[in-house]
């Protein structure tokens, strides 16, 4: 059966600043990092000829591709549900690029959610059918609905906020040591945690992502390519979506099983393709939108059995050194919120051996998209 397993690679990384406020637009800032990561590979925009990014990316191809000076486009797709779509943005490149679709692939997001407003603000649009049945009743923001999750959770299996605590350190320690991560030196500690404001209770103020403006971009190019590009190439060695049955995003209420969740349909399919499992994994970037989500994933992904997610976090397993390094560039926690792509670049960076956070002779990498949503992850490997 053909395959995706090493047909690709990701060439070039680029990324604007990250703030709270910036003055750019989305459109400027999305063209900044794609030049950088172009500029990344060493391959000229007039080659590009494919791009990939997400359905609530304001910018559009059409609009990129002449502010670049890319030539003739022979594919473009968007994936949808937000932050569930970031690695999935790699995979339709990497079916095109590996297929002849297109040479030169750009997957980007840009975004100005810290100076932006709040999608579910807008009270004049029609609500999607599950949120009809849900957020007259109090669950209007994203954390609202994870915190419902996080509660069932911590019920059923005897998770704790000291968990969940566990989780937002490890981002924050790693934040501390990444410049450009707006958490930069910044500390976290349990006292800090424990008597922060809820946000929406059992979810404090750490257990929420930054809200961020910036940008992010990669290429993406043939295997063979690759290898003659100016940095050293990160593969694609298994990609994967994954969208339950029965499954309604973010409240996954009418499932059988709340608890499992899309990362369990990404993860089989991930797996099944791949030549090595969760064992053979050195470092993960894991979608942290909120820290429940990385407890979740761990399970999904076959890091630990149902239940065990809370207590993989215990003795400083996602730190350096630990069992499975997380989230090195301070993931969307710490580091910046711009719908999981930066845990894509970071994934890069340690495969490259340049992240402000190494972990020794990292050869493979999970990155993984929004739980809780339609999501997708990637294994990459050097």
């Amino acid at each position: 059966m053909a395959t995706l397993k090493d047909a690709t690679a990701i060439a070039g990384i680029g990324q604007t600043a990250f703030a709270k406020r910036l003055p750019e637009s989305e459109k400027t800032l999305a063209c900044r990092a794609i030049m950088a990561a172009l500029d990344d590979a060493g391959i000229a925009p007039s080659e590009v000829d494919g791009f990939a990014s997400y359905t609530m990316e304001e910018t559009d191809e059409v609009e990129v591709a002449k502010a670049i000076g890319a030539g003739d486009v022979t594919f473009f797709s968007k994936v949808g549900y937000g932050g569930g779509g970031s690695c999935a943005t790699l995979a339709h490149l990497a079916a095109a690029v590996a297929t002849g679709q297109a040479s030169v692939g750009v997957a980007w997001r840009s975004r100005k959610r810290g100076s932006g407003p709040r999608p579910w603000k807008n009270t004049a649009v029609q609500l999607p059918t599950p949120a009809q049945w849900t957020r007259p009743y109090g669950l209007l923001r994203p954390a609202d609905e994870i915190g419902m999750l996080a509660r069932r959770y911590m019920h059923t299996y005897g998770a704790t906020r000291d968990h969940l605590f566990n989780v937002a350190l490890a981002c924050r320690n790693r934040a501390n040591q990444n410049p450009d991560a707006i958490m930069y030196e910044r500390p976290l500690t349990r006292e800090m945690y424990m008597t922060s404001r809820w946000i929406s209770e059992p979810l404090c103020l750490y257990d929420n992502c930054l809200e961020t403006d910036g940008a992010l971009a990669c290429v993406i190019v043939s295997a063979e390519r690759a290898r003659d590009c100016r940095r050293r190439p990160v593969y694609l060695h298994s990609v994967a979506q994954g969208l339950p049955a029965q499954h309604h995003g973010m409240v996954n209420y009418w499932n059988d099983d709340p608890l499992t969740g899309p990362a369990w349909t990404a993860a089989r399919q991930l797996w099944k393709h791949a030549d090595f499992g969760p064992d053979d994994v050195h470092v993960a970037q894991i979608y942290d939108a909120f820290t429940p989500l990385v407890p979740l994933s761990l399970e999904g992904y076959g890091f630990c059995g149902r239940g065990e997610g809370g207590a993989f976090t215990e003795g400083g397993a996602l730190e350096i050194g630990g069992r499975l390094p997380l989230n090195t560039g301070g993931g969307g926690l710490s580091e910046a919120y711009v719908h999981g792509f930066n845990l894509i670049t970071e994934g890069v960076k340690q495969l490259r051996g340049t992240s402000t956070a190494q972990v020794p002779d990292a050869a493979t990498c999970l990155v993984t998209a929004g739980e809780g949503v339609p999501t997708s992850a990637v294994l990459l490997r050097s």
